[in-house]
């Protein structure tokens, strides 16, 4: 498995890459837009919505959001981005409720029509935000790309590191001791651990890339440390519909890796708060 996942990694991440680098803001916005609705369509589900037509219908409700945001930035003097600001601080507060979800292990997992309703407008909340979250930082100057390719190597590192320090070490510190046994019971503090170094470590080197002086290293461990966590909020919640549901993988579009809401989770939940945490520390 971990063979297959390394090989699908190393398909992925160099398209991934030159994409953030080489696209144009509204043209990354596009492509983001058809991943995060991919990822949502299999958050449907999750949320046992098995009609396609009602599917389908959930699904352009969504897009119609997104583009309501990018027509109403528009204005005769060019493009604001109050609208996607706005957004990804709904997202940051959105996270932090799903935490408090994720403390109720049992709520909304009856099934019925009541629980799909918060599982929907759970899904509306984590992906909207997480795109517009992304186009604020990739459309800011300077190097906004370099920031959004640092955003997601923080989430890619802090994943890569808790898969490894889990395996070398998992149960070795603090015994037996896990993360979220109800949710996800798999994952385990070491693993934890060694994804907020990783994703640390990893941000602060890509913010030289970006052109953070060293006088806002500080601020960017800061930052990644907060994106690290909201990622393993993201991650463990995604967790929680799976569990729900009673499926392994969101999918199976991806070899080794499930589908595509199982590799982008922990991006939905980080890229908001990666926003907000530069615009507030000025980096």
């Amino acid at each position: 498995m971990t063979r297959t996942r390394f090989l699908a990694a190393l398909v992925m991440a160099p398209v991934a890459i030159a994409a953030i680098l080489l696209l144009p803001t509204e043209w990354m916005m596009a492509l983001a837009a058809v991943l995060f609705l991919a990822g949502l369509w299999e958050w449907f589900d999750l949320a046992e919505i098995d009609d396609t037509l009602a599917r389908t219908v959930l699904l352009v409700a969504n897009l119609g959001v997104m583009v309501a945001i990018v027509w109403a930035s528009r204005w005769s003097a060019g493009f604001t981005l109050v609208l996607f600001k706005l957004a990804s601080v709904i997202g940051v507060i959105w996270w932090l409720l799903a935490l408090l979800w994720l403390g109720r292990y049992k709520f909304a997992s009856d099934h019925d029509t009541h629980a799909r309703v918060f599982k929907l407008a759970a899904g509306a909340l984590a992906v909207i935000p997480a795109w517009c979250a992304l186009a604020w930082i990739h459309a800011e100057e300077p190097n906004g790309h370099r920031w959004l390719l640092t955003a997601l190597a923080i989430v890619w590192a802090a994943d890569t590191g808790a898969y490894f320090a889990g395996r070398k070490f998992g149960g070795r510190v603090f015994g037996s001791r896990k993360l979220a046994p109800l949710v996800s019971p798999n994952k385990t503090i070491e693993g934890l651990v060694g994804g907020v170094v990783a994703g640390i470590v990893v941000g602060m080197a890509f913010s030289q890339f970006a052109g953070a002086p060293p006088s806002q290293l500080p601020a960017v461990a800061l930052v990644a440390l907060a994106a690290v966590l909201f990622s393993v909020v993201g991650d463990l919640f995604e967790s929680l519909l799976k569990r729900h549901a009673g499926v392994k993988d969101s999918g199976d579009l991806i070899p080794g890796h499930g589908g595509i809401l199982d590799r982008i989770d922990g991006v939905l939940a980080a890229l908001p708060v990666f926003a907000l945490g530069k615009a507030l520390l000025g980096f």
